[in-house]
């Protein structure tokens, strides 16, 4: 794949084979680029098998990277922009420098760059999802390739869609659970963009209700279960599978309370076993024998489900990648060098639920090595030379956990809930700390400890804000009151790393207060451009 990327020049052009790409920038005041850079027509994209499978890898490259005021990309969607987004918005990270600032203290407002990009790349993303689906389905029409493999193409761009759709929907939209859906949307556009009159009609799409957007992407995840093979043949989990959009069920079914619904996906994975190991019978997912194990062998691992490939030609750059964004500016094991932008949370590390014994301290967590500020910083991405590690999308060790929730929420005290937790857990815990169903006192205590394992398990992989805001409602594991979580603020921490100490465990200020749940700044504003364009869309309020 990183030769084709190389070839086409995916990283400077709009899309790999030049199909138009529905977006919305402040650098670019039209609602859609019609002019884009190196195209080969339509037409020839959708000619032959060979250039099909170009656009769907063009596609891919678009999730990879993106671009940022319509220029070079930074990790959006799905890199590390919208992974520490995700983390900003939290409470387990602390942000050291002003690169995400107004995302940390929500100040965000409808003309930041923050907000634009995340709308106008995840749109992006949609269309050449939605230009491959229409190209695909007339390439089969003419008999250019077979209907089932139109189909798997359409199910590929399908499962994105519905990945960069709930995206959208965490951002920009109050969560599910808040009135069962009833709170607005986002526009659910599911035509290829590629001529004026089509841009005419796509500027009319509502935004419909929060409820409406998880229907349509729960249908394009039931459409790309039932197109996709198990295994892609030489592009392991960075292409879309059966496995990866039942995986993903579970997710967007959590994130409905639907705990039923999230079982019976779980089970097709093979988390109804009575205890583990557990192993999927479709594509035979399994957890890596130690926590690190998907980030050390990020290319290659039983754990990992779905991930977004970067490498030397098609990656985020130093302003957008993983490992630089994440990692320090000097560490002691192999000399390469971060950013310092953003750092372990001392409250996170410092947690009582966090057992000071737990190898993810040591494997998964590293220590600034630069005198006056050794800050804890997270471990999981550690080639910025190359840019190269993978954006975690989903992992095995979140079905389980999301499957352990469901149990715990439906059953006292189930102790197939314990199983799937314990299996998370033991791996990085000795036998003596390991749980027992003893160890709870009722339900609520072992919801909760599944809760805190996620904080640990999923620390550096962006799924601290979505499970904050679908935890928004419920009075008993909400945070903050529902809002957003109080921060630590770089001025609080002690540059000699005291703040980090397991043995102590201070809990160091949180000095940026929590905002409710009925501030406005919960959610992200519309950009501006979009308000601009679409006649029929109206701003979330306050903004």
């Amino acid at each position: 794949m990183k030769k084709v990327l190389k070839q086409f020049k995916i990283k400077e052009t709009v899309f790999a084979l030049g199909l138009l790409t529905l977006v919305c920038v402040s650098s670019c005041k039209k609602f859609t680029d019609l002019n884009p850079k190196s195209a080969l027509s339509e037409s020839s994209a959708f000619s032959t098998p060979a250039n099909i499978e170009l656009a769907m890898v063009g596609v891919y490259n678009t999730a990879t990277v993106g671009s940022y005021n319509g220029g070079a990309g930074r990790g959006y969607p799905f890199g590390a922009a919208s992974i520490i987004q995700a983390e900003m918005r939290g409470e387990d990270m602390v942000n050291l420098a002003s690169f995400y600032q107004i995302t940390y203290e929500s100040t965000i407002t409808s003309s930041t760059a923050n907000n634009i990009n995340m709308w106008s790349n995840l749109y992006a993303l949609i269309n050449q999802c939605n230009v491959v689906i229409d190209g695909v389905t007339e390439a089969a029409a003419k008999g250019t390739i077979p209907t089932s493999v139109a189909n798997k193409y359409a199910a590929e761009s399908r499962f994105l869609r519905a990945l960069a759709f709930h995206e959208l929907v965490i951002d920009f939209c109050r969560p599910y659970v808040d009135g069962n859906g009833n709170k607005p949307g986002v526009p659910y556009r599911t035509v290829g963009v590629n001529s004026v009159d089509k841009v005419q009609d796509q500027l009319k799409v509502p935004r419909g209700t929060v409820a409406e957007d998880y229907a349509q992407i729960l249908a394009d995840l039931d459409f790309a279960e039932e197109n996709l093979p198990a295994n892609t043949a030489g592009a392991g989990f960075t292409r879309a599978t059966k496995g990866a959009a039942i995986a993903f069920k579970t997710r967007v079914k959590l994130h409905m309370n639907d705990f039923a619904g999230v079982i019976t996906e779980g089970a097709k994975l093979g988390t109804s076993a009575p205890a583990g190991p557990f192993t999927s019978p479709i594509s035979n997912y399994t957890l890596t024998a130690s926590p690190d194990g998907p980030f050390v062998s990020y290319k290659n691992n039983s754990e990992s489900i779905f991930s977004i490939e970067n490498g030397p030609a098609s990656n985020g750059d130093v302003n957008g990648a993983l490992p630089n964004m994440f990692g320090p500016a000097a560490n002691a094991l192999n000399g390469q060098v971060g950013r310092n932008l953003v750092a372990t949370s001392p409250n996170l590390y410092n947690a009582a639920f966090w057992i000071n014994n737990d190898s993810r301290r040591t494997l998964l967590q590293i220590q600034q090595t630069t005198v006056g500020a050794k800050y804890y910083f997270n471990y999981k991405y550690r080639e910025p030379a190359t840019s190269s590690d993978y954006a975690p999308i989903i992992r095995y060790a979140e079905v389980l956990l999301n499957v352990a929730e469901a149990y715990s929420r439906t059953a006292a005290l189930d102790t197939r809930a314990l199983n799937l937790l314990n299996a998370v857990r033991n791996r990085a815990v000795p036998v003596a700390s390991q749980y027992t169903i003893a160890n709870f006192t009722n339900q609520n205590a072992l919801t909760q400890a599944i809760l805190n394992e996620r904080r640990i398990e999923f620390a550096g992989e962006g799924r601290r804000w979505p499970d904050i805001t679908r935890l928004s409602q419920d009075p008993t594991f909400q945070v903050a009151g529902g809002g957003v979580p109080a921060k630590i603020l770089v001025t609080a921490l002690n540059g000699s790393g005291s703040n980090w100490d397991v043995i102590n465990r201070p809990v160091t200020l949180a000095a940026k207060g929590a905002l409710p749940y009925s501030d406005f700044h919960y959610i992200w504003p519309i950009p501006q451009d979009e308000l601009n364009a679409n006649p029929v869309i109206a701003q979330n309020p306050g903004y």
